[in-house]
């Protein structure tokens, strides 16, 4: 499998959820919603793999350590 190939496999357009639905609010206290973009072993998943524009996953990110800090996300994954 040569470079090409790989590219062609991994080109699927991802676009940002919060960008095309206005409604959807990013906030700590909704744990749902953080925990898909926090991965098994309990980091931040980056930008590249979930889609999100960069104004978004600052907030995301923000948002997901603010509720570390107030408990209601663990920081590690057991």
């Amino acid at each position: 499998m040569n470079l090409t190939d790989r590219k062609k496999r991994f080109t699927r357009k991802k676009y940002c959820k919060f960008c095309a639905n206005k409604e959807l609010v990013i906030d700590y206290k909704n744990i749902d919603m953080m925990k898909q973009y926090i991965s098994d072993v309990g980091k931040i998943e980056p930008a590249r793999l979930t889609g999100t524009c960069a104004k978004h996953q600052r907030k995301i990110t923000a948002e997901i350590k603010r509720a570390r800090q107030m408990a209601l996300i663990p920081y590690v994954i057991d």
